[in-house]
């Protein structure tokens, strides 16, 4: 019965939430052709929002990561707290609330890293993506899910049932090795001592800012 409550509330959160993004997305496309705006069109907007490329995957984050792609920039958009209970290695903590201070968008709109905007679920994220894009900040992703659907799929992988098809045990191994990785201990490997992951430093980011335009002189 909980379960069924949540389900419902969560499904209105993303109905508001689209909503939303349909509304700012018509309006937009209402305002006069005249007017100069910061960012992209609005058609370009409505296109981005429609479009489901901005979302990446937890096994594809998680690849990434286990690999060391240099070019990640994690941005987990949750408040401190609940930041230093549990993040993504190497992560960075930029509240939604601040995520227009001037230290915030020095790592946001730059062109060095892949952004990743992540939360519990979509819905900060979501709303984090679609305000950045349209101010035309570049390389942008959402986590699919969010840190909810990484502890179901990455930590705490479920196990395929035997009827299966044989991608679904492979999906499985990988998340299985990938939650070995992430610090999970499974109880053959305390039998067989499986050694721990080796733990890499944080990456060091330095943020690139933008240059500032520099007013037009006039003539004579």
């Amino acid at each position: 019965m909980i379960n069924r409550k949540l389900v419902k509330f969560l499904s209105f959160r993303y109905v508001i939430l689209a909503l939303i993004f349909i509304i700012l997305a018509g309006g937009l496309v209402l305002i006069p052709k005249f007017e100069k705006q910061e960012g992209i069109t609005p058609e370009e907007l409505l296109s981005n929002i429609i479009s489901p490329e901005r979302y990446m995957t937890t096994d594809e984050l998680a690849e990434r990561i286990i690999n060391q792609d240099p070019s990640l920039l994690l941005i987990d958009l949750r408040d401190e707290k609940t930041f230093k209970k549990y993040t993504l290695p190497n992560a960075i903590n930029i509240p939604l609330k601040n995520l227009f201070n001037e230290d915030s968008a020095a790592f946001i709109n730059q062109d060095e890293f892949d952004v990743i905007f992540y939360s519990n679920d979509n819905f900060d994220a979501d709303q984090a993506w679609i305000l950045c894009n349209r101010l035309g900040y570049k390389n942008l992703r959402v986590l699919k899910g969010g840190i909810n659907t990484w502890f179901k799929t990455i930590i705490n992988p479920p196990k395929p049932k035997e009827h299966m098809q044989n991608k679904a045990f492979e999906l499985y191994s990988f998340r299985k090795a990938a939650s070995m990785y992430f610090g999970v201990v499974y109880p053959d490997q305390v039998k067989t001592n499986t050694p721990k992951p080796i733990q890499t430093a944080p990456k060091k980011v330095i943020p690139v800012k933008k240059k500032k335009k520099m007013p037009v002189e006039g003539g004579c």
